[in-house]
């Protein structure tokens, strides 16, 4: 059986407008491996040898997603497959991420204490900033323990729009 966390090529990429910004969207054939705003500070923007095929299904179901949360909505997982591309700990932290609920924030420290072991919150962070599917998986959500908005990969203008439209900053 092959290894879950190994990477697998690329094969399909596109570019998803969204009024945070153009997306770029990646896939593997096992599933969605990057959702990313143009500049983000930990994956460059060096996909171009990726074929540009945004009727891939894997592709298809990151806009149906992308368009339903930008509807205002919690999107359904139906019919999306990630292929997650990182460690075993960045893939726990980056699952971890998903059970923090639409229109909520958590800390560092608690996203941290959630992982099975523990970790510390640096390390979470570390791994939090590492995600490369921006959105989807709601690195945004997570807030300083203090409750101010911290780094965010895509710069912190993203990340407050992204709070503001799930009302949890003021508009």
């Amino acid at each position: 059986m092959p290894d879950p966390l190994a990477r697998a090529p690329l094969v399909a990429r596109c570019v998803i407008p969204t009024p945070a910004g153009p997306m770029t969207a990646l896939a593997t054939e096992r599933g969605l491996s990057a959702l990313l705003f143009k500049g983000d500070r930990h994956h460059p923007d060096h996909h171009e040898a990726v074929p540009d095929t945004p009727g891939h299904p894997h592709l298809q179901a990151a806009r149906q997603w992308l368009a339903r949360y930008w509807e205002g909505g919690n999107p359904s997982w139906t019919g999306l497959h990630l292929d997650w591309q990182g460690t075993a700990f960045q893939a726990a932290v980056w699952r971890a991420l998903l059970g923090i609920p639409f229109g909520q924030t958590c800390s560092y420290g608690d996203l941290a204490a959630r992982l099975q072991p523990p970790s510390a919150p640096r390390a979470t962070g570390g791994a939090i900033g590492r995600n490369p599917l921006a959105v989807l998986v709601p690195c945004h959500r997570v807030v300083g323990a203090d409750g101010a908005l911290t780094g965010y990969a895509s710069g912190l203008a993203i990340k407050q729009q992204l709070l503001r439209h799930e009302g949890v900053l003021p508009r």
